[in-house]
């Protein structure tokens, strides 16, 4: 048996498989946030598509860490109802789903949101200026994730993930660029480790010690003279120390001008041409599995289930990752975006490389239009086309 196909464990949770759905931003909630029908569909052909277990979107657990327009949200009870409809949808179709907890901090791009972070430091993704948070509404967002993960289980979701990647308001308080503070939740490795901390202890608390609580956690900033992975290394070690069931292993702050090196393979002239890539014809081949070197050396140092993103394209890579232990389960994004029944291909001997070519078009729809991948069918193409020339217009 392939070893994508062997069944894993996540704390006491039985997961038939070894492919994760990475969370992705949708842009398919309502105004509010609340559950569409168009957002369960996402879910559910993931589930029958035959992933091991779904990783949410980013749910946000506060108003004022929203992230982008139509991102679902759990922030309110009122939200519950429909999330309900998605983890039933789900659980029908034999799937696990874990909800993913996050506060977007100054990394919102919603413009009427008061953003606020650690420090009064210009988002490094965005460019957006932000105020320096209080101690109240520090306490006040460490509360929020506790209520989120307490609808989570009330939800019926099979896990709770929580986001401490990519830029969001975790990631700058534990990042030294980011959290310039001299108070006890800053001014000291130690002491950045203490949002975090707080935030999986209050999650935990809230979470019935039969289902897993898990983190996506970013080990190492984009931007030159940030997080290093020594600190992450050691952070790990205390948060898993405190409850969590699993790591997923990610990059920290982000940057404009650094992000892009992480965010395509390059898959060769056919291909290239066979997507209409034509800049990429000629571009050198680019290392897969981009983030294994710090999920190895979180494996060294702290014992727990791992979870391995970022760039994995081949079948062969996965599998290797997994039969030499490198990771205990293998997360994908943009690949289910194209293909949501990848898995069943895969089981039934689908080798190779996978369809996704990494465009990135789905993330440049991201906040404007639903999640899909606008080269399926080629059509998506001429719309996407048409769309930039009439914001070229209109600018």
């Amino acid at each position: 048996m392939s070893a994508l196909f062997q069944p894993g464990r996540i704390g006491s949770l039985s997961i038939p498989n070894r492919v994760v759905r990475a969370g992705t931003s949708e842009t398919l909630a309502d105004d509010r946030g609340g559950v569409t029908r168009e957002l369960i569909d996402i879910y559910t052909a993931l589930a029958d598509g035959g992933v091991g277990l779904i990783l949410t979107g980013h749910l946000y657990c506060e108003r004022r860490g929203q992230y982008a327009r139509r991102q679902a949200g759990i922030y309110d009870d009122d939200l519950v109802p429909g999330l309900q409809r998605l983890t039933g949808a789900v659980h029908e179709r034999g799937g696990l789903v874990f909800a993913q907890l996050a506060h977007a901090g100054s990394q919102s791009r919603v413009d009427s949101v008061q953003t606020w972070a650690p420090s009064e430091v210009a988002n490094a993704l965005t460019g957006r200026a932000v105020a320096a948070a209080t101690e109240a509404e520090i306490e006040d967002a460490i509360a929020a994730f506790a209520q989120g993960a307490t609808r989570a289980v009330a939800t019926g979701f099979d896990g709770v993930h929580i986001h401490a990647a990519n830029g969001y308001l975790i990631s700058e308080f534990s990042s030294p660029l980011t959290n310039r503070r001299s108070d006890e939740w800053g001014g000291s490795a130690a002491k950045r480790d203490r949002f975090a901390m707080e935030v999986v202890k209050a999650v935990r608390s809230a979470v019935p010690a039969e289902l897993p609580v898990t983190m996506k956690l970013g080990v190492v900033d984009a931007v030159p003279g940030g997080l290093e992975l020594e600190e992450s290394l050691r952070r790990a070690e205390r948060l898993v120390g405190l409850g969590l069931d699993g790591l997923e292993i990610s990059c920290n702050v982000m940057h404009a001008a650094t992000d892009s090196a992480h965010q395509y393979v390059a898959v060769g002239p056919r291909r290239s041409v066979e997507d209409l890539l034509i800049h990429r014809v000629l571009s050198p081949a680019a290392a897969e599995a981009y983030f294994l070197p710090w999920a190895d050396a979180v494996r060294r140092r702290v014992k727990t289930a791992l979870i391995l993103v970022g760039g994995l394209r081949r079948v062969r890579t996965m599998e290797t990752i997994l039969s030499e232990g490198h990771a205990d389960f293998v997360a994908l994004a943009r690949p289910l975006i194209r293909e949501p029944d990848l898995v069943v291909q895969l089981r039934n001997g689908r080798t190779g490389q996978v369809a996704c070519t990494s465009c990135n078009l789905c993330l440049e729809h991201e906040g404007l239009h639903g999640l899909r991948c606008w080269r399926t069918p080629r059509r998506r193409l001429l719309q996407h086309a048409a769309i930039r020339l009439v914001g070229g217009l209109a600018r």
